[in-house]
């Protein structure tokens, strides 16, 4: 379900973090849909379940996932706090773009580079 690069530089509860809220984000995972246990995903990704509670602890802060004690993590009903980091993401690539752009960076220039980005991703 989760995908790790155990030779990034990301930690892996910073790698994890963003893999639930991307999935959560393009519809991967449904509302309210109920996350592995810690200690499951942690013995699943071989990682220390300290890992997994820090990403699930963060995913939780940004309101992507709420805890139910005894029951478990799920995907938050309310996707409110997505469309809020796309509305933030959104508006730190139009900064990154202007900022580019006075920096003498051309259109043709910035959409080549947005394409091979998401390219790499195998989107």
């Amino acid at each position: 379900m989760f995908t790790l690069d155990y030779k990034s530089r990301l930690p892996i509860y910073e790698q994890l973090y963003k893999s639930v809220r991307r999935m959560a984000a393009i519809g991967a995972m449904e509302q309210k849909e109920p996350l592995p246990s810690v200690r499951s995903l942690a013995q699943e990704l071989g990682v220390n379940p300290n890992t997994v509670q820090k990403a699930y602890q963060m995913l939780e802060r940004d309101g992507i996932i709420c805890s139910v004690p005894g029951k478990g993590s799920f995907l938050s009903g309310d996707l409110s706090a997505i469309s809020q980091q796309r509305e933030i993401a959104l508006e730190k690539l139009d900064e990154a773009i202007l900022t580019a752009s006075d920096l003498g960076i051309t259109k043709q220039q910035i959409i080549v580079r947005v394409d091979s980005i998401i390219s790499g991703r195998g989107e």
